[in-house]
């Protein structure tokens, strides 16, 4: 997975699962301590896993802790898919 820091956030490609989201969820957290507001993008992603949902879920909960918010955009319709079957499309923000 590539991580790239935009001035909104976060932009993503490739897969989101247990090899890539511990990268994930370091770059993450550092964003999320440093922004007011953080946007994952997910126009490239075409996977993700447990551990890709686990380590969102863990971001959606630190950015609500520190009064900030998590977005998702560009969501695929088969990642959409997964978000919708786990229940985390209540949990996440995504536009």
């Amino acid at each position: 997975m590539e991580i790239t820091k935009t001035q909104g956030g976060l932009s993503l490609k490739g897969r989101l699962d247990t090899v890539t989201s511990p990268k994930l969820h370091e770059v993450l957290a550092e964003v999320i301590s440093s922004a007011e507001a953080v946007e994952l993008d997910f126009a490239e992603v075409d996977y993700v896993s447990s551990a890709g949902l686990r380590v969102l879920l863990q971001g959606q909960k630190s950015a609500q802790v520190l009064k900030k918010s998590m977005v998702l955009k560009n969501v695929s319709s088969e990642v959409m898919e997964v978000f919708d079957v786990t229940g985390f499309s209540g949990i996440l923000t995504i536009i």
